[in-house]
């Protein structure tokens, strides 16, 4: 039973979801975008899971410094670039447990999610 929490450790989100993980005695493993990278493989990882339009944060910075242009052209090619360029273009917490995935952090999702 594994559990990865994938994000930036200094994301109010994250910190939010930790907390409730840990509270819920759920052990994870995290993984820093930053610090532990992101490549083509992992995102393929996540694609197995979920599909690059629930990953997009439309709401993030990263997305708003996007041009039209790239905003107008996004698809699952397109996406995966810009996502190894800027992790950040990625809902944040990412969780992988058990080969399913949870986008964002809501207590009721996670409490269904990891059925606690």
């Amino acid at each position: 039973m594994t559990t990865t929490m994938y994000g930036i450790p200094n994301c109010d989100t994250i910190k939010k979801a930790q907390k409730w993980l840990k509270e819920n005695n759920i052990e994870f493993i995290f993984h820093d975008y930053r610090k532990d990278g992101l490549d083509e493989a992992l995102l393929t990882q996540f694609y197995a899971v979920a599909s690059w339009d629930e990953l997009l944060n439309k709401r993030s910075t990263s997305y708003r410094a996007l041009t039209d242009q790239q905003k107008d052209n996004l698809n699952e090619s397109t996406v995966s670039s810009l996502f190894i360029e800027s992790p950040t273009l990625i809902k944040r917490p990412l969780v992988i447990h058990n080969g399913n995935a949870i986008v964002g952090f809501n207590v009721k999702n996670y409490q269904t999610f990891f059925a606690v």
